[in-house]
């Protein structure tokens, strides 16, 4: 009898049978929370009506059509649409399946624009599991160990986490702008550099924002040197920050952006954005892929734009957000083991520490396992896995936020009263 890979690491023990906004019920019909959305994917919740219909109804009509061989209406209109909230100047666009897939191609596209071997990433991202993906990704040896040679021409730069390096912004600020300058000096020089590649929040890496100024850093060397400023959204796009964009928060202009998970609501479906001009300088030929730019997620892309700006689900992001990071906090400020709530939007992560100040996974997931066990789906991320992280569907109201803060608080107090 054949099963699935026991190498397969499940965060619950949940069996899905239907989903409904930010509700998932198993096959006994027990409701809980999803505060995982499938890893900020359902972005306008489980099985909104209006993005339901759209794949139904181009279900019936054309389910896959090979866009390097004939054109369909949903590509053609989502491209028009998107245009509408992609960055200035970023005018042309390529689509794949995963992000993984869009990342290796923001990688092809720059190093061949360039004629360039090398990129800089930055130590906590993650970017990807495919070969040159899982290269690129520095969150956690998990994605890249195994199955080495990795691919070459990758360097890491620091990241300006404060909670690791335990200083403030500023501190964490110059030396990781300082550190950048040591790279190109000392491991790959401008001229052999074709693109830094960058989260505005760390994801995997445990839900750290980067700001304004490191930024500014980035994009002030890129410019200087020719390098392309690739910003990956995979994670904090569309709308998860509390802006569109994750770089919105920090006025950074990239030269690629790539875009995933909440693109669809749910369906596969990934893209990378440029300038024409950029776009034009990569090879012919280069750009393809059986499946990518599916009419039926095109479809569910479409309705997913309508519903988050009918719905204003980028305003609904910050605000409900705002209440889910003064909730947490409240409950942290009452345990010492949860060093940090931070975070954009809904995108909020807790830091777990030990007495020693070390990080703590285990009891990161001890109370993300308690919190399962009474109706609150979470993942845990960071390179020891010591943050919780609360990414909800942005379709969350205010009272599911409370409803999952005072879950949180019971798991927490759990685990953390234990007598020993």
């Amino acid at each position: 009898m054949a099963q699935l890979s026991q190498i397969l690491k499940q965060a619950t023990g949940v069996i899905a049978a239907r989903g409904e906004g930010v509700h998932l019920y198993d096959e006994q019909d027990r409701r809980y929370l999803d505060f995982t959305a499938g890893i900020g994917v359902t972005s306008t919740g489980h099985c909104h009506p209006r993005v339901v219909q759209a794949a139904q109804r181009q279900v019936g009509n054309l389910i896959h059509a090979q866009y390097t061989t004939v054109m369909h209406r949903p590509l053609l209109d989502l491209v028009e649409r998107l245009g509408g909230v992609l960055p200035a100047g970023l005018d042309r666009m390529f689509f794949a399946n995963s992000g993984s897939e869009a990342i290796e191609a923001a990688l092809r596209l720059t190093r061949q624009a360039t004629r360039r071997p090398n990129v800089i990433v930055f130590h906590g991202g993650f970017h990807g599991r495919t070969v040159a993906a899982a290269s690129m990704t520095t969150s956690g040896t998990r994605f890249s160990a195994g199955f080495s040679p990795l691919m070459s021409g990758v360097h890491v730069s620091p990241f300006p986490d404060p909670t690791y390096f335990g200083w403030d912004v500023e501190q964490s600020t110059d030396f990781a702008l300082k550190q950048l300058d040591y790279v190109l000096q000392t491991l790959t020089q401008p001229d052999d550099t074709a693109a830094f590649f960058v989260e505005p929040v760390l994801g995997e890496g445990g839900y750290v924002p980067g700001n304004a100024r490191f930024f500014a850093g980035l994009r002030e060397r890129a410019d200087a040197y020719g390098i392309q400023l690739v910003i990956d959204e995979v994670q904090t796009g569309f709308g998860r920050t509390g802006r569109f964009w994750g770089e919105d928060h920090f006025d950074v202009r990239p030269d690629v952006l790539v875009t995933a998970k909440g693109l669809a609501s749910g369906f596969p479906l990934s893209g990378i954005a440029a300038s024409g001009e950029l776009m034009a300088r990569a090879w012919p030929g280069s750009q393809g892929g059986t499946y990518g730019a599916n009419p039926v997620a095109c479809a569910a892309a479409l309705a997913t734009l309508d519903v988050i700006e009918d719905e204003k689900l980028v305003q609904n992001s910050a605000e409900r957000g705002a209440e889910l990071k003064a909730a947490l906090a409240g409950i942290a400020a009452d345990h010492d083991q949860i060093t940090d709530v931070r975070g954009l939007g809904l995108m909020i992560g807790n830091e777990f520490r030990d007495s020693e100040g070390r990080p703590d996974g285990a009891t990161a997931g001890a109370v993300q396992q308690q919190a399962a066990r009474r109706g609150l789906l979470l993942l845990t991320c960071g390179a020891w896995s010591q943050v919780v992280r609360f990414i909800p569907a942005l379709v969350v109201t205010s009272d599911q936020i409370k409803e999952a803060a005072a879950i949180w608080a019971d798991a927490v107090d759990a685990v953390l009263e234990q007598p020993g």
